[in-house]
């Protein structure tokens, strides 16, 4: 039985500039031969996103597909984290909390009970 596709685990760094496309760095460590010493090697991959829902700083995993294009040959996995889409609901439940504690006879609805 074959092994199953090539999973790798970046950060999303560049996003918005093409459609249905980001740029994901992928980190690993390696041993220098000589002084033994680990450094950090990075490499970037072009990720086919269709539905351009990843953020800048986004940690995501990514697994290599079929061409999509000349440079694309990796499609977005799923969202391990995304500090923006968190922030973004931090920010929709404090502006609720805000609106709740201005009337709080007003229900979810909108509507006075």
């Amino acid at each position: 039985m074959p092994p199953g596709p090539l999973q790798l685990t970046g950060l999303v760094t560049k996003v918005g500039f093409m459609n249905k496309t980001a740029t994901v760095t992928v980190s690993r460590w390696a041993t220098h031969a000589k002084t033994m010493k680990r450094i950090e090697r990075s490499k970037k991959y072009l990720t086919h996103d269709p539905e351009n829902q990843l953020r800048m700083e986004d940690r995501v995993v990514i697994i290599n597909c079929p061409p999509v294009s000349a440079r694309k040959r990796f499609a977005l996995h799923k969202i391990l984290k995304s500090p923006e889409a968190e922030r973004d609901a931090k920010h929709a439940r404090e502006a609720a909390a805000v609106a709740e504690a201005r009337n709080p006879g007003v229900a979810a609805t909108g509507m006075k009970s």
